[in-house]
């Protein structure tokens, strides 16, 4: 096991925060340690509010509670989880449930590495001697690429752990996002979409070269006392951060208007712990 740094505390590191550890360090250093918020607009509040009650629906179905009082407040809900259940009659049918060891809704999983302990929430969790599946609603339109979400740390961190933690091999884990409000573009019907991600040993061990690294320049920037390394002008992400004056990156009629107090997209904005 590695020895943690004695001058600092055990901290709990999460996939938006190495989100946004990689994209700007200075961002982090304001949003988690000087712990500065932002407020969301009515719009993204809304859209929050929402994504965090359909994971409530999905936890009281899957531990057997009653849930027509949370579909009854929203007909969206309800057409969304009966959307799902019929698009994923694997992972939901009672027949398919009898060939694994384990199975659970909003499972918490940590894992210590180098000082830190890596923290995910798993939105629904299958495991079997053979297999780890992992599944996570996304109440969000399905993105056209899917190499942002490969190289999302939500993806990562979520594969690794499970790897760490259990018997399993990288390639029997995988990870699986469900769109939960994916509509046909030609008929407007609702239908749920996957996207599926298998893990291998090559895979692994490049996340845990980028854990070590990003870890151990957290640890660094944290001993030395000192402002956090900012992120490159030229990526274009300053005028609209919150943070941009504070940063001496950007003056109040730089910021487009409805943008002082931006938040991350839904991707990176973290779990709802339930």
């Amino acid at each position: 096991m590695t020895e943690r740094p004695k001058s600092l505390p055990l901290t709990s590191l999460s996939q938006g925060q190495f989100n946004l550890l990689s994209v700007c360090p200075r961002k982090f250093q304001h949003t988690y340690l000087d712990q500065l918020g932002a407020l969301a607009t009515p719009e993204q509040q809304a859209r929050l509010v929402w994504g965090g009650r359909f994971h409530l629906l999905m936890q009281q179905r899957e531990l057997g509670l009653p849930i027509d009082l949370l579909t009854a407040e929203d007909w969206q809900f309800k057409e969304s989880l009966t959307g799902l259940v019929a698009a994923a009659p694997t992972v939901f049918d009672p027949a398919n449930q009898d060939d694994f060891t384990f199975r659970q809704s909003e499972h918490r999983c940590t894992l210590e590495f180098r000082g830190y302990l890596l923290t995910v929430i798993y939105d629904l969790l299958i495991l079997s001697p053979e297999e780890g599946r992992i599944f996570d609603w996304k109440t969000y339109p399905q993105p056209r690429d899917r190499r942002p979400l490969a190289e999302d740390w939500q993806s990562r961190l979520y594969l690794y752990v499970l790897t760490e933690t259990t018997d399993l091999k990288p390639e029997q884990v995988s990870m699986t996002y469900w769109f939960v409000r994916h509509r046909n573009p030609q008929t407007g019907e609702l239908a749920p979409q996957p996207l599926r991600f298998d893990h291998n040993l090559t895979l692994h061990d490049q996340i845990r070269q980028d854990l070590t690294m990003l870890t151990d320049r957290l640890t660094a920037w944290r001993l030395d006392h000192a402002p956090f390394p900012q992120v490159e002008i030229s990526k274009g992400l300053c005028p609209t951060c919150p943070f941009a004056i504070r940063c001496q990156r950007g003056a109040p009629h730089d910021i487009p208007a409805g943008n002082q107090s931006a938040l991350p997209d839904l991707a990176d904005i973290q779990e709802i712990v339930l």
